[in-house]
């Protein structure tokens, strides 16, 4: 019987890269996995913007989506590190401290919602891992690759490592593991746990610095002999695909989904590569 997951899409990818969406699904049907749309969901919502100026106000936003899951009796599943990480902290703090919880509801009465504070929240990755595991992926990848990869973990997925507890923060091998299910291998770098340069508002407000990280990512990976970028995290897509332009770099970039698209035979069409502004040449 397939366990259901609220699917939660967040903004970028939906927005600017289609394919993950269609990958996800396809994926995830393969592997037993029931997505069922989360209904008038709004942003997670970002918090490296919001929670900045205001932490009731990301509290209430994120509060609402998951009191939308919890009206489903759900855990939520999200492809994005951003709404994970935002998503994650927002249920562990209102789970933690009922005061808290108690002043949110306040907020969601005025639109009639209340939350009970129950909602999981799981990232796609881990869902793959945990819950799924390495052997019964590999039983359903009907096309291996042989792609060397960089693996980018990004900064929301395992960390803060003292709530989440998925991995060891400074030396995982959750996605590598993940990666090598499709025959592909993730090739050792140093800095492998930099940030993308995205983070948050910091490609908006300080564009400059934030290529200083992303070029600083792409000479690490050229040093690996990694061929392709294999991220779990829409806005890290986003990052790299469009980072690339100008640099001298040109490594295709698949969201893990799309990895797992390709070994599952899904064509470049469903994938959405015409979505990517760095070719994407399989």
């Amino acid at each position: 019987m397939a366990k259901k997951y609220a699917f939660f899409l967040g903004c970028i990818a939906p927005l600017r890269y289609p394919g993950l969406e269609k990958s996800t699904r396809v994926v995830c049907k393969a592997l037993g996995i029931e997505l069922v749309d989360l209904k008038d969901a709004s942003c997670c919502p970002a918090p490296g913007v919001i929670r900045s100026f205001s932490k009731k106000t990301w509290l209430a936003a994120a509060a609402r989506n998951l009191a939308l899951a919890e009206k489903e009796g759900l855990e939520i599943l999200t492809i994005c590190n951003g709404c994970y990480g935002s998503l994650f902290d927002a249920a562990h703090e209102l789970a933690e401290d009922k005061e808290l919880l108690k002043e949110v509801n306040g907020v969601l009465k005025e639109i009639g919602m209340e939350y009970k504070g129950t909602t999981k929240v799981r990232h796609f990755a881990e869902v793959l891992y945990k819950d799924v595991g390495i052997e019964a992926i590999k039983k359903k990848i009907t096309k291996p690759v042989d792609y060397k990869v960089a693996a980018f973990y990004g900064c929301h997925f395992l960390k803060p490592s003292g709530i989440k507890g998925l991995d060891n923060p400074e030396n995982p091998h959750i996605l590598e593991d993940l990666i090598a299910a499709t025959g592909a291998e993730a090739m050792p770098r140093a800095q492998a746990s930099l940030c993308c340069g995205a983070g948050g508002g910091l490609r908006a407000a300080f564009p400059d610095n934030a290529m200083k990280l992303t070029k600083t990512n792409l000479e690490n990976i050229k040093e690996s002999g990694a061929k392709y970028i294999v991220d779990i995290c829409p806005f890290c897509h986003l990052q790299f695909d469009i980072g690339q332009k100008d640099s001298g770099y040109s490594f295709p970039v698949l969201h893990l989904s799309q990895l797992y698209g390709v070994a599952m035979g899904m064509d470049a069409k469903e994938l959405g590569f015409s979505a990517h502004q760095t070719p994407v040449k399989l």
